[in-house]
């Protein structure tokens, strides 16, 4: 491609859109469309996957990478005059959980996620001025770690307390389109953005054949949802909680969200109850509502000395970003929160690599050990941290035990007994659990 500036122009520019929201805050922006040209969308389609699954029009990366420059331009003025129509988004179900539900997601054409890319990197300079440290999802720098690491500084601190662990039903599907256009119009008011949002708001969903038009939600898969997700919530929750629900609070509270995950943690539990009973109307108040069997107040307060048992007739926990957080002892005897694997988490996890083995059980060892080892990797990666220990190696063994289990069915006679996978992992060994989040603590035990 002649004449592409380097991504460092383009975040120069991309700055230069913050500058100008921070300097005006509360302040409708008009003229933001400008700054999406042919050079940001080029960048846009820099930072857009290759490899994901095809749209509606079956087009993949490759394809259109071979008429790069024609294709942006064109994707450009289409853009810029009112011309782009947003193509209906291609639905499937993916497994939930240990493989017996799913949940749906939306896969935009290629070219989609290339302009719904661009748009959201303006979006994203704006609102990282407006949205709240609470908030950590789908942030440019701010990871689910720092999240949980977030929660454990603000549980010592307060030496536990009340936990409302939320759930919100069918989020993604549920946002009143009204309620985000008034949301965005108290910063955003440019026309052309504001016009492709709409359009992705209305694009048809194609499932099984059938097109369909739905009047809420924002499919999950969309490049620019988890955005729109984020200032949906921001208004609803983050803003509200920090600046009508906290001042009129007795004792101390916080809110740690991820997307539309989330859990709000008190120091008192009249506190706690008075804003889980307001909480529901408000959700109510803009089309959301909780799930009424997943949403639940706990009693997580941490023991008073290194002896005291936990509080309550059972160990009190509660589950977030995929860990369980629990009251443990640590090597020096005091109570530390502590965080292990969920298990539903373990079991998705697990369900995917028996899945995976039963579906290339034919294929060579030697591919086999290369895949399994990248979902171990994989898996470390994200639940590698301290104080995981047993929950990683349970894991390393299990997925030790079902690669020779489908291994053994694969001749049918039965001959892959543990003392042979003994000598073949010595030959195809898989890695064994790591610890790769090493945060330690930075709030201090009395």
């Amino acid at each position: 491609m002649q004449g592409t500036q380097s991504p460092s122009s383009v975040s120069t520019k991309l700055q230069r859109i913050a500058e100008v929201a921070r300097q005006k805050p509360g302040v409708a922006l008009t003229a933001v469309g400008h700054h999406i040209d042919i050079d940001l969308l080029k960048e846009a389609y820099r930072r857009t996957r290759k490899d994901g699954a095809l749209g509606v029009d079956g087009q993949t990366a490759e394809e259109y990478a071979q008429r790069l420059d024609e294709n942006l331009q064109s994707l450009l003025d289409r853009f810029k005059s009112g011309a782009y129509r947003a193509p209906p988004i291609r639905r499937v179900h993916i497994p939930k959980g240990d493989g017996t539900k799913t949940r749906p997601i939306g896969i935009p054409t290629f070219e989609d996620k290339v302009l719904q890319r661009a748009v959201a990197m303006v979006l994203e300079a704006i609102y990282e001025q407006e949205f709240l440290d609470c908030s950590y999802g789908f942030r440019p720098g701010r990871s689910a770690h720092q999240a949980l690491q977030a929660l454990w500084d603000g549980l010592m601190k307060m030496h536990g307390g009340w936990v409302l662990e939320v759930d919100i039903q069918g989020f993604f599907d549920s946002l009143v389109h009204v309620h985000l256009r008034s949301f965005l119009d108290q910063r955003v008011r440019d026309g052309v953005l504001r016009r492709a949002i709409d359009k992705w708001l209305k694009a048809g969903v194609l499932e099984e054949g059938a097109i369909t038009r739905p009047t809420e939600g924002t499919p999950q898969g969309g490049v620019i949802s988890p955005l729109l997700a984020n200032v949906y919530l921001h208004e609803v929750l983050d803003k509200w909680f920090e600046g009508e629900v906290k001042p009129r609070l007795k004792g101390q509270a916080f809110v740690i969200r991820y997307a539309d995950d989330f859990v709000i943690a008190f120091s008192d539990e009249s506190d706690a109850r008075r804003v889980m009973d307001v909480l529901a109307k408000r959700f109510a108040k803009y089309g959301l509502a909780l799930h009424p069997e997943k949403t639940r107040l706990v009693l997580f307060r941490r023991p008073a000395t290194r002896n005291d048992p936990p509080r309550g007739a059972e160990p009190a926990s509660f589950d977030l970003l995929g860990f369980t957080h629990h009251w443990g002892k640590s090597l020096r005897g005091n109570w530390v929160l502590k965080r292990k694997t969920a298990s539903s988490r373990f079991g998705r996890a697990l369900h995917r690599v028996a899945d995976w083995c039963r579906r290339n059980r034919h294929q060579t060892i030697r591919l086999q050990q290369q895949r399994l080892t990248q979902m171990l990797r994989g898996h470390y990666g994200y639940f590698g941290i301290i104080g995981n220990a047993a929950a990683l190696g349970r894991f390393f063994y299990e997925v030790r035990c079902c690669w020779r289990r489908w291994l053994d069915r694969r001749t049918g006679r039965h001959t892959m007994q543990w003392p042979r996978f003994a000598r073949l992992l010595e030959r195809y060994p898989l890695p064994s659990p790591v610890v790769v989040h090493r945060f330690y603590p930075r709030a201090a035990n009395p």
